[in-house]
């Protein structure tokens, strides 16, 4: 054990920290020294998601010292920023994660005790509500509690700016740097959490969001949604909270429910991983699905922030993969949306379909690549309003989450949910189902396929050093030739000049695929992800499923290649 971990650890024992968290140190150091290790070798920073880890004592996980720590590091810097104003406020929600209450009660507490006015949701509430009360009370910040999709020993906590957007520099910077100046509790002041400082938020928030996206439905008029026969599951999540009355309000009526994942529930008994790309996640309501005929299976995370989609095609379930819903949705926003702003934006990360890219420009609007991260999405809302260059209309990220308009500043997936249902809607009009709709596009703009390895690594100091090594190993031996296609330009977005700094490598083929390599800001795993295409005229000649077949084996390939080459180092 090196000394900094140990002289954590021993500040944890001497200082005033509860009975119980001393208790549980000296269990790991008579019993589990790996543990105690993984707990205390660094502390928690801010990711493309936030601060995120397994819950239990010491510097690197998830519990009330390290969030609050984070929260008067976070009320210190708002009072540096703010010049003394005596108005400073933060928003504050939870998702059904176990803990997320208490935490975010204890956030509530140390911001009344800084002299912060607190607006804290009385109830469970979706991710996109937390960014819409901080616009709706001009808050100067806000917090979410939720680790998102992660499995049930993790949480995790978000922090927003003024304008409703995930941090970014400096202010991510500057607020680690107010909480690397915190280690003993007696640092922090707290308030009781019935203050008067603290205020809680109901039914009024909800009702003025509902307000709010409704004017974003493209086809106002449809007096025959309940035609449509939606089935929605919030994986045991927030979504029940706030997705069947935004349906509703969209004119979608006939919603039926997975019954035993609309129940919110920490361990999330129903789904190992309740993770709308995860197909076990989903296999309950596929089942449901494909027994009552319904046209679409709509599900959302556990903070309601992405969703995955199923439809039923000749009688068969049919997912599709978050690029798949991007591109869906793209084509529909871009006929649909009228009238279309002066200079229409549209926003991807790097690592998302290109085929999205062709929609837009074919279309007249302007595709724009971001890092990975949502938060560099809303930055470029926040630029262009103060601008006027551009006017933002829609953007995603491949991992099923999108925003459609600027009412919250991150993804939103009970927007998302109205959009798809509507886009359902108007393919059944024309007896065709998403699928449908997909190959439309297909033979419009050529196939596009997507494959994504992941290579997992544990969630301790080891795991972490391996990761490190591993993209160590990629930029020393970035690849020259992958199957019998060269390497024409590889990228290392931490050298680049003309980009962004990220810890990203870019690999582009001869034959325009693309490589992307980066190591996940929420989980502990790197991430490859494999773009490849074929263009339109190809499906002319020899039909759509054989160029669909081609594409999708040209993506494997690669990937298997690409795994094989990093199996032997």
């Amino acid at each position: 054990m090196d000394q900094a971990t140990q002289k954590r650890i021993d500040f944890w024992l001497e200082k005033s920290f509860d009975d119980a968290t001393k208790e549980e140190i000296r269990r790991l150091q008579k019993s589990d020294q790996e543990a105690l290790v993984d707990a205390f070798y660094t502390t928690l920073s801010f990711g493309t998601g936030g601060m995120r880890g397994l819950m239990g004592p010491g510097t690197n996980r998830m519990n009330v010292y390290t969030v609050r720590w984070a929260t008067q590091g976070l009320a210190n810097y708002l009072k540096k920023v703010g010049s003394g104003k005596s108005d400073l406020s933060c928003a504050i929600g939870y998702d059904s994660r176990h803990n997320s209450k208490l935490f975010a009660e204890e956030a509530a507490r140390v911001l009344a005790g800084n002299g912060i006015k607190v607006f804290l949701f009385s109830e469970i509430r979706p991710t996109p509500l937390v960014s819409f009360a901080c616009r709706y009370h001009t808050c100067s910040a806000a917090i979410m509690v939720t680790a998102s999709h992660n499995p049930p020993q993790y949480n995790g906590y978000k922090v927003y700016w003024d304008d409703g957007a995930q941090v970014l520099p400096p202010h991510d910077v500057g607020i680690i740097k107010e909480v690397e100046a915190l280690n003993d509790p007696d640092q922090v002041r707290l308030a009781p959490v019935t203050s008067p400082m603290i205020e809680r938020m109901g039914k009024e928030v909800d009702d003025a969001y509902l307000a709010a996206i409704t004017p974003l439905q493209l086809w106002p008029d449809a007096t025959d949604g309940a035609s449509l026969s939606i089935l929605y599951s919030s994986l045991h999540g927030t979504g029940i909270t706030m997705v069947p009355q935004a349906l509703q309000r969209f004119g979608f009526t006939n919603v039926q429910f997975v019954d035993k994942q609309v129940i919110p529930d920490g361990d999330f008994p129903t789904c190992k991983k309740p993770n709308p790309e995860e197909r076990q996640a989903l296999s309950l309501g596929i089942k449901k699905m494909l027994e009552e005929e319904c046209d679409i299976f709509i599900a959302t995370d556990p903070d309601c922030d992405r969703l995955g989609v199923v439809v039923l095609h000749d009688g068969k379930d049919v997912a599709f993969n978050g690029n798949q819903i991007l591109s869906l949705a793209a084509e529909y926003v871009c006929k649909a949306f009228s009238p279309m702003p002066k200079k229409p934006a549209f926003v991807k990360t790097i690592v998302t379909t290109e085929l999205f890219r062709h929609i837009v420009e074919a279309h007249n609007g302007t595709c724009f690549d971001v890092l990975t991260g949502f938060k560099y999405i809303a930055e470029k809302i926040r630029t262009w309003e103060a601008s006027s260059a551009y006017s933002y209309v829609f953007g995603g990220e491949e991992s099923y989450g999108c925003l459609l308009g600027t009412v919250v500043r991150d993804k939103d997936a009970v927007i998302a949910s109205c959009l798809l249902a509507e886009i359902a809607l108007y393919a059944k009009r024309q007896n065709k189902t998403l699928v449908d709709l997909l190959n439309d596009i297909y033979t419009r703009y050529g196939v596009f396929v997507e494959h994504l390895i992941s290579l997992d690594y544990e969630e301790t100091k080891e795991g972490k050093d391996a990761m490190q090594k591993t993209m160590q190993r990629f930029r020393q031996n970035c690849p020259t030739k992958i199957l019998d296609i060269s390497v024409v330009k590889c990228t290392d977005l931490l050298t680049a000049t003309d980009l962004p700094k990220a810890d990203v490598l870019i690999l582009e083929l001869d034959d325009k695929s693309r490589i992307v390599i980066r190591p996940s800001g929420t989980e502990p795993r790197i991430k490859i992800y494999i773009l490849t295409h074929e263009k339109p005229d190809l499906i002319q000649s020899i039909g759509l499923e054989k160029v669909k077949e081609k594409a999708e084996g040209k993506a494997k390939a690669l990937a298997a290649e690409f795994a094989t080459n990093e199996a032997h180092g």
